[in-house]
């Protein structure tokens, strides 16, 4: 598979130098062809996508998704955090999604860290960050504390259709998770 990462140096627009740089020229030549679709904020399919911010998850294409579809959230391990819960209230009390998807993977980076990782930033920096690192050793349980924070969470409207998914950053497949029993 090719990805911009890997395209050769010689394609890089004009304006050369940085990534950033290449994106804006990139979003410009975009900007030429747009045509301002007439949507509205509210999500067609009334559902929210929380997932992890992974390259490797081209969530649109893997859902079968369009522009306008979904609400989309993503952070490291697609772990719900208060951020989440921030983001998925608005999303329902304001902007009418009433179904929320969740979808960790396989492979995730959070797999190999431990919340040392603070400890590290600390040390380096001279201050604790305020953020928990959320780290995990068990996708699948994983999947269930976050659909369990959202299931729960008294801020949220819409809480009955809630799933939670594995994706397979080698098949493309979701594997669904359980709720725990």
């Amino acid at each position: 598979m090719t990805t911009s990462a890997s395209l050769p140096t010689e394609s890089a627009p004009s304006t050369a130098g940085t990534v950033i740089n290449r994106l804006v020229e990139a979003n410009r030549a975009y900007a030429e062809g747009f045509s301002d679709p007439g949507m509205d904020a509210k999500p067609v399919l009334h559902v929210a996508v929380v997932a992890c911010m992974d390259a490797r998850l081209d969530l649109h294409k893997a859902l079968g998704l369009q522009l306008g579809d979904c609400h989309t959230i993503r952070n490291a391990g697609g772990v719900v955090t208060d951020d989440v819960i921030r983001s998925l209230t608005i999303s329902q009390r304001a902007l009418g999604t009433r179904s929320v998807i969740l979808v960790h993977h396989t492979g995730c980076g959070l797999e190999s860290l431990t919340e040392d990782f603070r400890h590290d930033l600390e040390e380096e920096v001279g201050q604790r960050p305020a953020w928990a690192v959320e780290a995990f050793r068990d996708v699948d349980q994983d999947v269930r504390q976050s659909m369990q924070r959202v299931r729960t969470n008294p801020f949220l409207l819409h809480t009955d259709d809630v799933r939670g998914f594995v994706f397979d950053v080698h098949t493309g497949l979701l594997r669904e998770i359980g709720p725990a029993s």
